[in-house]
């Protein structure tokens, strides 16, 4: 069994900060692409940013500048740091995670079960 647990939610005022973390755990053999996806109501879930197992990273336009994606490959964790936040960032927040957990097994995608991140203006 795999699991993501995602952590760092809340609400904060518009110019603030919050950093979220997702931790995987189960029997996990290695992890390639993990990101955040974000959802707000009536809306589709849409990608925030991606970081690759190497440290390369993606970011959608509307956070460059503001979010910072990074890992810890020791700890199975991935973080987005948010800045400048604004109100049109609440939504809920979820990690995914590509990964293998055998070491001939294919590659599967898991998510977290979201975190709410309310921007107030």
């Amino acid at each position: 069994q795999v699991q993501l647990v995602e952590s760092g939610g809340g609400l904060v005022q518009a110019g603030g900060s919050l950093r979220l973390s997702c931790a995987a755990s189960g029997s996990i053999f290695s992890i390639n692409n993990m990101g955040w996806y974000r959802q707000a109501p009536g809306k589709q879930r849409e990608l925030v940013a991606q970081i690759t197992s190497s440290g390369t990273t993606n970011y959608a336009d509307s956070v460059k500048g503001r979010f910072s994606i990074s890992r810890d490959n020791a700890k199975k964790t991935v973080y987005l740091q948010m800045n400048s936040l604004k109100p049109e960032d609440t939504a809920v927040y979820y990690c995914n995670a590509l990964l293998r957990r055998t070491v001939v097994g294919g590659l599967s995608l898991y998510w977290g079960q979201g975190t709410q991140v309310t921007v107030s203006s």
